[in-house]
């Protein structure tokens, strides 16, 4: 009866041991990196081509915004541009009358020149005509300011024509990732304004496992550190896939109460982020353990 005492001893021994070498290290919940689109613009939303729990491609267009203010703004620029060159075309005739003034009438001044020399004409012929040249020079050059102020205003309509097809472009919500649409915060229909939250999306085929470490097992862990995340199979069997060390706090905090350490007498733990290959079977939210 002794005998089987102590053998009943040493196999609780034996049993304990092996179970304590097994136990993990560290424990927590799956998460994901999420992103939050917004709108950046007001209007109603003409088309929605996201829903919750739809795997889409990055760049894809998630959400169409109503155009037409935008179109119409920019047809309204594209108006005042016509009439603001039309107007720097009717400068350029009137410098081209000008011109033509010029030309003419120096036409006549040589012909005075050539009289004056021949006692034919005055030097009030000579002195009227030079004037007459001068005056038209300088409506010329009075006329060319024009042009100055002409081509500032062509500019500032051209970059708010550059604005409205910036505001065109903000129409069309790109998605910015690959990933998982966690939520939806609009239906097709409903107005928006810019900055209003549209959809969550997240890139699930790589999750994080937060987990919290004490202090003693801090110097037994660097980033880019290959470990073992195990999650549970069933209610009794476990199956492991691998994970890296993607990030560790540099702050402790207070052991938060939901999370089991190794030790449970260290008040103060350090957050780390194990990064793990989705084939599937990880969810957000999903419990799993870290094995370093």
């Amino acid at each position: 009866m002794r005998k089987i005492l102590i053998y009943t001893i040493m196999a609780a021994l034996i049993w304990s041991c092996n179970r304590n070498g097994d136990a993990s290290d560290a424990f927590g919940n799956f998460e994901a990196d999420p992103v939050i689109v917004a709108s950046e613009v007001t209007g109603k939303v003409l088309g929605l081509n996201i829903a919750q729990g739809q795997t889409i491609k990055e760049n894809q267009v998630a959400a169409v915004i109503d155009t037409t203010q935008a179109i119409l703004k920019k047809k309204q620029l594209e108006a005042q541009v016509n009439a603001v060159k039309a107007r720097r075309s009717s400068v350029s005739s009137q410098i081209a009358v000008f011109e033509e003034q010029i030309k003419n009438l120096k036409t006549n001044e040589g012909r005075i020149v050539k009289m004056l020399a021949d006692g034919a004409a005055t030097q009030k012929q000579l002195d009227d005509i030079t004037g007459q040249i001068s005056v038209v020079e300088k409506q010329i050059e009075s006329t060319r300011t024009q042009f100055t102020g002409i081509n500032s205003e062509i500019e500032v309509l051209k970059s708010q024509l550059l604005a409205v097809d910036d505001q065109l472009t903000r129409c069309n919500i790109i998605n910015p990732v690959h990933g998982t649409v966690l939520e939806t915060y609009i239906e097709e229909g409903e107005i928006t304004v810019a900055g209003k939250a549209l959809y969550k999306i997240a890139d699930t085929d790589e999750l994080i496992l937060k987990v919290y470490v004490s202090g003693a097992q801090l110097p037994s862990i660097k980033t880019g550190q290959a470990v073992s995340v195990i999650i549970d199979r069933d209610k009794t069997e476990n199956q492991v896939t691998n994970g890296v060390v993607a990030w560790i706090s540099p702050e402790a905090e207070f052991t938060p109460k939901i999370i089991q350490t190794k030790e449970e007498r260290v008040k103060l733990v350090y957050a780390v982020k194990v990064k793990v290959k989705n084939d599937g079977r990880l969810k957000i939210g999903m419990p799993g353990e870290v094995k370093f």
